[in-house]
């Protein structure tokens, strides 16, 4: 199976590589926002999924921007009309949204092993940066869904809205 870009675009076994990323990121970015969300609010979830839910950031942050690339060769080829324009200009926000889920889901792994220290010395410090790393982590969470749905949507309407 050759995976390669050409004049065609990227292409795997000759289909466009783009449809079949999208499948991977459209279930694994929310199911990863998911997992950094509970483990930010849910101590016993932390301990037990551990670095998991920063490796799958850390995936789901390589796989978009390579899956926006695959995309933008495949419009290329294809045609830019509205609606892709529109797509590929979500499709762009959820770079961002993946790397701040990324970041925020290793603050939470950081923070579970440091904070008890800090705690000792600086109660009140440890307090704040805790319910400032939840919050990051549900923000970035949120954001990395709903942009994910919304750039969903905005590819499927684009391909099957006159249909």
């Amino acid at each position: 199976m050759d995976i390669f870009a050409d004049a065609d675009g990227f292409r795997i076994a000759g289909l466009p590589l783009h449809p079949l990323l999208v499948h991977a990121v459209v279930v694994l970015a929310p199911l990863t926002a998911l997992a950094v969300a509970l483990v930010a609010v849910w101590p016993a979830a932390r301990r037990r999924l551990g670095w998991a839910p920063p490796i799958a950031a850390l995936g789901v942050a390589a796989l978009v921007p390579v899956t926006v690339l695959a995309g933008q060769s495949l419009a290329s080829t294809v045609g830019y009309t509205p609606a892709i324009l529109h797509h590929e200009a979500l499709g762009l926000m959820l770079i961002p949204w993946t790397i701040a889920l990324l970041i925020a889901s290793v603050a939470v792994a950081m923070g579970d092993r440091m904070l008890p220290r800090l705690r000792r010395t600086r109660p009140r410090m440890s307090r704040i940066l805790a319910v400032a790393i939840i919050a990051a982590a549900l923000v970035a969470a949120a954001g990395t869904v709903v942009v994910t749905v919304l750039t969903g949507d905005a590819g499927a309407r684009a391909v099957w809205g006159a249909v």
